[in-house]
């Protein structure tokens, strides 16, 4: 393995949010009065609808994770969520009338921690009741390698689920200990070995850098132990220190080497086949002609199942309440549990878009991907020029962030900048609702 060689970056790195969705959910606020589904979803086309189901449980909290889940759960919590989550299916299917899904994601948490038996009642809840049909749909799922065990594998790839993400960070035990997160390299080896056996169409490894300790050399060491086993997708996350998380409490002083691993992992990976689609995203080349949509449960249309879910209209987005401390988490997922079948057919927590949120929802959903943001298509959606709505954009040009004429695209420069240009198109307004939110 070859290490490219990279100059030392003259600026501070370049990171100051994953910006993945316009607004986040720390802008949502009690929705007065509440929004009946039935009203909210009207106007929407439904021909194509995106279903996201949400499981909040996991085997155990990373020190890195502010998700909205729960470690080490009880089996009679576990139960009741999928009881309430059954009784919620039913009713949001019937507000939404007239509706097709043509995309599933189900994620977490760690969704196959449920266990075979439980899953494959979750995947005919899918396809009974709302009426998702797999492998018709293209559907992904989040897996961990301790519960991808073979007995999951089966069920899943058995009942068409094309994708699965594994979540192993690193290849490194001393990195995800680094990470707060109590796995073993060895694990994610074995449960990669068992995935590729049980034929999934795709197949995408999530990976961590930033870590402390880890070094260019192990970062890349990682890459290649992940390339063995010829995934079609990789996801590269750079690591972020959030509050009310493990890692938060943990001081560190290591020197901020972000940018420089995005380089190398980046110039890696392209060097091995790999297409880049986004900061994150990088799809094997061979594998892009027969690949399904990309999975992006923040999408317009798109209908969310689970305490921690949210759902996408185009002026409204709505969810349950936001918290990442164990404390809150488990009083949201008691209030869900609790919750009557009448409850469930009305959004009570979430935020509105006006004409500009819409605007700037699009163009942060297209501007930071690789085939970026075409003029024309936001013309004729919303009646006028790109850079005359966000003049903000003019000054991104100027500074060589995105370039083109007809399409507007990330420049490399602008690529690994992806994280402090999403909050460069956040309102003002839109900023301080998210900046005030109470932090649970």
């Amino acid at each position: 393995m070859s290490l490219p060689v990279l100059a030392e970056p003259a600026e501070e790195a370049p990171f100051d949010g994953y910006t993945y969705a316009y607004p986040h959910k720390t802008a949502y606020r009690a929705l007065e009065p509440p929004v009946p589904l039935g009203e909210a979803w009207a106007a929407e086309d439904r021909r194509a609808l995106f279903l996201y189901l949400h499981i909040p449980f996991c085997e155990m909290r990373c020190g890195y994770c502010n998700l909205f889940t729960r470690a080490r759960p009880d089996g009679d919590e576990v139960s009741a969520y999928l009881t309430a989550l059954a009784r919620q299916a039913r009713r949001v299917r019937a507000a939404l009338g007239e509706a097709r899904f043509a995309r599933l994601a189900v994620g977490g948490g760690t969704p196959t921690m449920l266990g075979a038996r439980a899953l494959d009642g979750l995947l005919t809840l899918v396809e009974e009741t709302m009426g998702a049909r797999l492998p018709a749909v293209p559907s992904s799922i989040e897996a961990s390698p301790g519960t991808a065990d073979d007995e999951v594998l089966r069920l899943l790839a058995g009942r068409g689920v094309e994708r699965l993400s594994l979540g192993v960070e690193s290849f490194h035990d001393r990195e995800l200990a680094a990470l707060g997160r109590p796995e073993r390299a060895v694990r994610a080896e074995a449960a990669l070995e068992r995935i590729r056996a049980a034929g999934f169409a795709t197949l995408n490894v999530d990976l961590i850098y930033g870590i402390a300790g880890q070094t260019i050399g192990s970062w890349l060491a990682s890459l290649e132990r992940a390339l063995a086993f010829r995934p079609e997708e990789l996801y590269l996350y750079p690591l972020y220190v959030r509050p009310l998380t493990g890692l938060a409490r943990r001081p560190s002083h290591a020197p901020d080497q972000r940018l420089l691993l995005y380089r190398a992992g980046r110039a890696y990976l392209l060097a091995a086949g790999y297409q880049q689609r986004s900061m994150r995203m990088f799809r094997r080349a061979d594998a892009a002609a027969g690949a399904g949509p990309v999975y992006c449960c923040a999408q317009d249309g798109t209908v969310g199942l689970g305490a921690g879910a949210r759902s996408y209209t185009g002026t409204l987005h709505y969810a349950d309440r936001y918290g990442v401390g164990a404390a809150a988490v488990r009083e949201i997922i008691g209030e869900y549990l609790a919750r009557s079948d009448e409850e469930f057919d009305r959004a009570t927590w979430g935020v509105r878009l006006d004409g500009g949120g819409q605007r700037r929802r699009h163009v942060l959903k297209t501007l930071l991907r690789t085939d970026g943001l075409s003029r024309a298509e936001y013309r004729a959606r919303f009646g006028g020029d790109v850079l005359d709505d966000l003049p903000e954009l003019a000054a991104m040009i100027g500074e060589g962030l995105i370039a083109g004429s007809d399409t507007l695209v990330p420049t490399e420069r602008g690529l690994e900048r992806s994280d402090v240009l999403g909050p460069r198109l956040v309102s003002a307004g839109m900023a301080t609702r998210m900046r005030t939110a109470e932090l649970r």
